[in-house]
């Protein structure tokens, strides 16, 4: 199989400001009227482990009991949340699964200057303190009695995450917090990181699951701290076309009702195996124990872990609205502000479906919580 390559997210956060202005007479779609057959076509990354429920809906094509009868999905693996936004913007994408500084970045895209596209977050597919945030170290390092002076020991060291990426908002937290200096903060994508900590050329860096477990199973480093050190949290989002949203309200609330019975489904523990196996099909080269564990594994609390490895909050409630908030006037404070402003625009989150949806089925937010199960209990 050929090795995937991925891109550094800075240089995909850049591209999306950058990229050339699409006019919405240029850009949109029709999607026909209420209960006619649609073809949408979803932007979904499985190497990300907390937008997993876009793996969910794939695999068990859950999406065909909810929309019109003659309806098709094709998904695309989006290496990068990036990547998805800008196919979206062009109205190649109308469905993304990405993560919070992606679809934090796509709810800007409606400005004249940044594409014209209207993009808006109208779900939330989970929350965690351990999925994006996660300092591995290397193999010699000391061993810590807790992530926080694990941190505390990258003082003067080589650290290194993908820039302008929520792993990136979470190193300069904690390096805050600790009130430590690194000696190098370096851009490095998960390529150069593997590579470097195989080398022995680097001392810490932040990345996400499931590469995190990957390069742990792999014996090329250590995990260290997470975000359950310093109530960081991390999330995942489901975005849309406004066009869609417009057009066929229908459709919206179908594929909510997918993602809603997803998220369900990967709640419930009886399933880690088979969502391994969805996620082992619909990735390249990573064992299915790796994704089995990136998901549903414990690790010791000493390294970062925590009971709760993902909460499924479906809509965007109070703490996924504060991971918003922050991660907003995070981008915003960057060099190329791509996020406009310190606070999301007027209408870019917009999950009044989700929460009629919720509401339907007698549910309330979260909808479930995934719980760290010893890895023993892999099958």
């Amino acid at each position: 199989m050929a090795v995937l390559k991925l891109p550094t997210p800075v240089a995909a956060l850049l591209a999306l400001v950058a990229a050339p202005l699409v006019t919405p007479a240029e850009a949109t779609v029709d999607f026909g009227k209420k209960g006619e057959p649609v073809k949408l076509v979803i932007g979904y990354q499985p190497y990300y482990t907390e937008s997993w429920s876009g793996v969910v809906v794939n695999g068990k094509e859950l999406w065909k009991k909810h929309l019109p009868a003659g309806s098709t999905a094709e998904f695309q693996v989006g290496l990068q949340g990036a990547i998805i936004v800008n196919a979206m913007t062009g109205e190649k994408q109308h469905i993304g699964y990405v993560g919070d500084m992606p679809g934090i970045v796509a709810t800007f895209r409606n400005l004249p200057d940044r594409g014209g596209t209207d993009i808006r977050i109208v779900a939330a597919l989970g929350t965690s303190k351990q999925q994006c945030n996660i300092f591995l170290v290397r193999n010699d390092a000391p061993q810590f009695k807790d992530g926080k002076e694990a941190v505390k020991w990258m003082d003067g060291k080589d650290t290194s995450s993908p820039h302008g990426s929520c792993t990136d908002r979470f190193a300069r937290l904690a390096f805050e917090k600790s009130g430590i200096k690194p000696k190098s903060y370096l851009n490095q994508n998960i390529e150069v990181i593997t590579t470097n900590f195989r080398a022995g050329k680097l001392d810490a860096a932040v990345i996400w699951e499931p590469t995190a477990t990957k390069i742990v199973q792999s014996g090329l480093a250590r995990r260290a701290a997470s975000g359950e050190d310093f109530d960081a949290l991390d999330g995942g989002l489901l975005i849309m076309l406004n066009d869609l949203i417009k057009q066929r309200p229908d459709v919206q609330k179908g594929w909510l009702e997918a993602e809603l019975d997803a998220q369900l489904f990967l709640a419930d523990v009886k399933n880690a195996t088979e969502v391994s196996q969805m996620a082992e099909k619909q990735t390249e080269q990573i064992d299915r124990k790796v994704l089995w564990a990136s998901l549903y594994g414990e690790n010791p609390k000493s390294q970062g872990g925590g009971d709760v490895r993902v909460q499924l909050d479906f809509i965007v409630n109070d703490r996924v609205q504060g991971l918003l908030n922050d991660a907003t006037a995070f981008l915003n404070g960057l060099p190329n502000k791509p996020a406009a402003t310190p606070k999301i625009r007027e209408g870019g989150v917009d999950d009044a479906m989700a929460r009629e949806v919720l509401k339907a089925r007698g549910l309330s937010s979260p909808v479930g919580v995934i719980k760290a199960l010893p890895l023993s209990a892999f099958k």
